[in-house]
């Protein structure tokens, strides 16, 4: 189950106080409930606990829970700005994947693509969330060493894992570089040796690769075997996931062709075995999905224990209104806030014979491809995300539900914890993006061969259709997912990702690599036009938000954003 996030949801404030992009432990607090060193690591259980917060800052968003009025950044809406959620700004509404109008917290700049450096709270708070979590991980980096854990007197206790939990906060570390180097390019370096009156070097973009990269290379035999670890913490898979990512991506970034090492990496997930695709796309993304076989690196959530309204829960009542509850169990009742919808270019990325919601098949069985999961079947329901007269609307019928993300369980039943908060884990990595990467790596140049991309690509298919080996009784295989070698090109795979991954935090990345990002490829109020159009190409990278800047005036604005 999900013991991680629990016991982080029993430890009080660790005391860890952040001054823009560095953390420290070193003052007593004045709240007596705060912990300090002395008691945070006199047992292997408070190391455990300062490591599941380096975990639990990309998921939660503060102390108490639930939006319990401590947040873990200063001044943020704790709701909106937690880190799976802020994925979905950054990834997924700039995108051809989703709408929603709202203009707080420079949502509708991110709609439009319209950002600068001072006016879009999502992207200073994604750097800040990152940058945090980063410090997190330099705390335990600091304080789990050998010399620290015998003086202490806690050797005996973590003399086997001491090193397994280093290379776990590495790897996050890592990751949250992976992720500025993706979004800002050349940022500013870190690690637990930065002191807190420190002005942090900045380095280029090829230099933060190269950090994230050495980093994962380093600790790759550190970290458990695969499947060898606690549920919801990461092992050696997520390592080679995370560097096939990196890799494939690299040209785009300008640092050079690594589609062989791309290609080399996501085998290693493929070949290992120990994470299966699911047999069914859809329970990768429901309440009870901690039992799914495919999911890589969890980011755990319980609606009990770890509540918040950033993770999961927004990707569940964002993309639901309270009548949609009438017409399927949603698992939040009348709770949906109702605010996502899916642009009409996510939609026609299906075939409109899979499109239409069946009240009669409400998990959509007897569609062909079962990831196209919207809702079409609310009163005067449109799939055009504007109003008779063009314009944007809060309307949620102007435009489809995307009902992917559902909090109850495999067998319909919600679970335990009810419908305030979800209980569904964030799939950060999983299978299927590896099978997707490497028959993308090998079009690229990687030394596969063509039948072994179209085989990967077929297999992911096949489980979208539930056909061939993943026919089960009473779920319809009438058509096989299986393509012909003539079907795959690039773009086709592009395409195949948008169905296949559509919410999960990658689109944007992936329409850089493309080229299809900033021109070439328009979509419902790209740049403010109804019917979309190019944008800046100084657009593929956000801006540094300009407080960081004002702190450590070293830093170099990215080009586009200098006034």
């Amino acid at each position: 189950m999900k013991k991680l996030l629990y016991r982080l949801s029993m430890i009080l404030c660790l005391g860890i106080m952040m001054t823009s992009c560095f953390g420290d432990l070193d003052t007593e607090p004045l709240d007596e409930n705060q912990l300090v060193p002395s008691n945070v690591y006199n047992s292997k259980s408070g190391y455990e606990s300062v490591l599941a917060k380096c975990y639990a800052s990309l998921i939660l968003t503060g102390q108490q829970g639930g939006d319990g009025g401590n947040g873990d950044l200063e001044g943020a809406n704790e709701g909106y700005s937690g880190y799976t959620r802020l994925l979905f700004y950054m990834e997924e509404l700039c995108t051809d994947n989703f709408l929603m109008p709202s203009s707080s917290n420079g949502l509708r700049m991110m709609l439009n693509m319209k950002w600068d450096a001072s006016n879009a709270a999502v992207i200073k708070w994604t750097y800040q969330r990152l940058y945090m979590s980063i410090a997190y991980c330099n705390e335990i980096l600091r304080e789990c060493t050998e010399e620290k854990l015998k003086e202490r007197g806690v050797w005996e206790d973590m003399k086997d894992e001491w090193m397994s939990y280093r290379a776990e906060a590495r790897f996050i570390r890592a990751y949250c570089y992976a992720q500025l180097c993706d979004f800002f390019g050349g940022v500013p370096y870190v690690d637990e040796t930065t002191g807190v009156k420190d002005l942090p070097k900045q380095m280029t973009r090829q230099e933060t690769f190269d950090f994230a990269e050495s980093e994962l290379k380093d600790i790759e035999m550190q970290l458990k075997a695969p499947r060898a670890n606690v549920y919801g913490r990461v092992d050696r898979t997520s390592c080679w996931f995370l560097l096939a990512r990196m890799y494939l991506n690299a040209e785009a970034m300008g640092l050079g062709d690594r589609y062989q090492d791309a290609y080399t990496y996501a085998e290693k997930v493929i070949k290992e075995g120990q994470y299966p695709l699911a047999g069914d796309y859809r329970q990768i993304f429901l309440a009870d999905n901690n039992t799914c076989s495919e999911i890589i690196w969890p980011l755990t959530q319980d609606g009990q224990y770890a509540q918040s309204s950033a993770g999961t829960n927004f990707y569940v009542k964002a993309f639901v209104n309270g009548p949609m509850d009438e017409l399927y169990q949603t698992g939040v009742g009348s709770k949906g806030w109702g605010n996502v919808r899916a642009k009409t270019t996510l939609v026609d990325a299906f075939d409109p014979a899979d499109v239409a919601f069946d009240v009669n098949d409400t998990w959509g069985n007897n569609k062909n491809d079962k990831r196209a999961t919207f809702m079409t079947a609310l009163p005067n329901q449109t799939k055009e995300t504007w109003d008779a007269s063009g314009a944007m609307t809060s309307t949620f019928t102007c435009g489809y539900g995307y009902i992917k993300w559902r909090n109850v369980t495999k067998d319909d039943q919600i679970c335990a914890s009810g419908d305030t908060y979800v209980s569904i884990d964030f799939p950060m990595f999983r299978t299927a993006d590896a099978y997707l990467m490497a028959a993308e790596a090998i079009l690229r140049g990687a030394n596969g061969t063509r039948q072994q991309a179209l085989d990967y690509v077929n297999e992911v298919r096949m489980r979208a259709y539930m056909s061939d080996k993943y026919a089960v009784p009473g779920v319809s295989s009438a058509v096989s997912g299986k393509i012909s070698d003539a079907q795959l090109t690039l773009d086709f795979i592009l395409d195949e990702r948008q169905r296949e991954l559509a919410s999960e935090g990658i689109r944007r990345t992936d329409l850089i690599r493309f080229g299809k990002f900033t021109s070439g490829n328009n979509w419902d109020f790209k740049n403010g036009d109804r019917t979309g159009s190019d944008v800046p190409s100084y657009n593929v990278l956000f801006p540094i938000p300009e407080g960081e800047i004002a702190t450590n005036p070293t830093i170099v604005q990215n080009e586009g954003y200098t006034h």
